[in-house]
């Protein structure tokens, strides 16, 4: 605890207590320890691990054992919305690794369970409207002009079916009709539509069994590769009573191990003290000014136009802020006006209004706009004596937009509300205006987690931008589009660049001497293992001297 902490020990220890006794009720506490081991054992093999993620940042318990990075109290985040009783569904912790080391995690987990007790999981993917008629036109024999024009005049939007395309495109309709080729294309589509094409593997789901994984699920071998895959998908392998962990990669963890070593490397050098990326104050003066000019290029979540627009309104000056912006920047908020409502109420342009006194707890930091989902569940615990379990069962009802369960718990809100002394009226009216904002409320715990991955990456770029421009160029190396943004904020930064150089440079970015080498692996065409030899030679026997001595040295492969 810090001296200015507004927590006590009791308010740690009541927490604990409360998380402990759920996680042992629902028989969870195995699944807490396995998660711990494999977060632990990474970060003593040097790999790093994000901060949290998703709705398990919300768990002291979580904190404690050192699977998250966030304290919960301090960010008023909620344990109910990983894990209550009430809504009886598995824990999911998603766990964000470096790209490099991921992949070692889920060795080490197969090494330790057991071969036979790992896999990864399938997924299906299914032939959906565009591609199952172009499918179909490949099979028929029709010519290819034909398919793609077809493909192309169904709109492209989520859950469209051919069905559904043929009701609302005039002018796919009368294509369709204007050809009995097309006719048999989309009679043998319609029939296929939705079918399950070919297989793949989840991007992060692995499950571990307490024995032989033949006994819960059927096995797939991936042909390419010869990896075991589960052939129940997610959901089902949760059904056949299985946990499903979640082993993501992140590459601005990458980026920011990259830079941190460089950092490391010249400072040890200099015999100056070490960089812990975990140890940096989180309200540091310079990261806050990079942050409000809005040259947020390579800044993590924060560095696309639309975000760089937001930040020049919004000014952040704490973490609260970037939490905010997180959750801010996305269609909801920014098409409903709570985004402008938050930046007008933060610069004091619009007064701040809470639709009852009881509210102005819950929403102050949000200047009175329902921005997270945990603030509904708190106006629902707060005003209507729900339950956490209680009221993440209505957060979901709100987001879910099931008519019959949301009449339901808002009759039970209202009926809470008034036992509160809240008039009926009142609470209505209450609950029709967070109605709204539930559907498209964030996720505190995920936006917490992810703001402090943004700030690291601020902070870097603010005090060595060198090393985390070279870092970021690296991990993009191979997207001209990135290394030219990149290459123009170099330029802006005013720092120094070699430009290439056979005798120079190296296969990746680098910084040295206060000066930055640009990468011969970055030029386009240029083969990366290739470049990489012709490095190692020059690193071994000396520069090369001619365009002759270069040909006799370099291995002609």
């Amino acid at each position: 605890l810090t001296s200015d902490s507004p927590y006590s020990q009791e308010d740690y220890q009541d927490r604990l207590e409360y998380e402990l006794g759920i996680i042992n009720q629902m028989g969870f506490p195995g699944y807490f320890l396995i998660v711990m081991e494999f977060i632990d054992w990474a970060k003593n093999n040097d790999i790093p691990v994000g901060p949290g993620r998703g709705s398990g940042s919300g768990s002291l318990v979580a904190y404690s054992l050192g699977i998250t990075d966030i304290d919960p109290l301090d960010y008023g985040l909620i344990f109910e919305r990983f894990l209550n009783p009430e809504r009886v569904s598995m824990p999911d912790f998603d766990v964000d690794f470096c790209m490099e080391g991921r992949d070692k995690v889920i060795k080490h987990v197969s090494d330790m369970y057991g071969i036979n007790s790992v896999s990864q999981i399938i997924t299906f993917g299914t032939m959906a409207a565009k591609a199952v008629v172009r499918d179909v036109a490949r099979v028929q024999g029709k010519p290819y002009g034909m398919a793609d024009r077809l493909s192309k005049l169904i709109p492209f939007e989520i859950g469209m079916t051919l069905e559904k395309a043929m009701r609302e495109s005039k002018e796919l309709k009368e294509f369709v009709e204007s050809d009995e080729d097309l006719g048999e294309i989309m009679d043998m589509a319609y029939r296929l539509e939705g079918l399950t094409r070919n297989v793949g593997r989840h991007a992060g789901g692995v499950v571990i069994s307490p024995g032989d994984l033949v006994k819960f699920v059927p096995l797939y071998v991936e042909e390419a590769s010869g990896a075991l895959l589960s052939q129940f998908d997610k959901d089902d392998v949760e059904r056949a009573g299985l946990v499903k962990f979640d082993f993501l990669g992140l590459k601005t963890l990458t980026i920011i191990d990259w830079t941190v070593k460089a950092i490391n490397k010249s400072l040890v050098q200099e015999n100056s003290k070490h960089l812990d990326i975990g140890q940096i104050s989180l309200d540091d003066d310079k990261a806050f000014d990079l942050l409000k000019s809005s040259d947020t290029t390579g800044i993590f979540q924060l560095e696309s136009r639309g975000m760089r627009e937001l930040i020049g309104r919004l000014v952040p000056e704490s973490l609260n802020d970037i939490i905010a912006l997180v959750a801010l920047f996305r269609p909801g908020p920014l098409q409903s006006g709570a985004a402008d409502d938050f930046v007008n109420r933060k610069h004091g342009i619009d007064r701040v209004e809470y639709a009852h006194p009881d509210l102005e707890p819950v929403l102050k930091d949000t200047y009175g706009v329902v921005l997270y989902q945990e603030q509904v569940m708190q106006i629902a615990q707060k005003l209507s004596g729900f339950t956490a379990g209680q009221a993440d069962i209505l957060r979901r009802a709100m987001g879910k937009k099931k008519t019959s369960e949301l009449e339901k718990q808002k009759q039970n809100f209202i009926a809470g509300a008034v036992n509160n002394g809240i008039s009926k009226d009142v609470a209505a009216s209450i609950f029709l205006k967070i109605e709204p904002f539930a559907e498209y409320g964030f996720n505190k715990s995920h936006a917490a987690a992810y703001a402090i991955i943004s700030y690291q990456t601020a902070f870097l770029k603010t005090y060595y931008p060198k090393e985390f421009i070279a870092a970021s160029m690296t991990m993009d190396i191979s997207n001209q589009n990135k290394l030219g943004e990149f290459y123009e904020e170099l330029k802006r930064l005013d720092i120094e660049i070699i430009r290439p150089d056979i005798n120079e440079c190296y296969a990746d970015f680098k910084t040295e001497n206060n000066k930055f080498y640009y990468a011969l692996g970055g030029i386009k065409a240029v083969g990366l293992e290739a470049i990489s030899n012709i490095v190692k030679e020059r690193e071994t026997n000396g520069k090369f001297l001619s365009i002759n001595d270069f040909i006799k040295r370099v291995n002609p492969k």
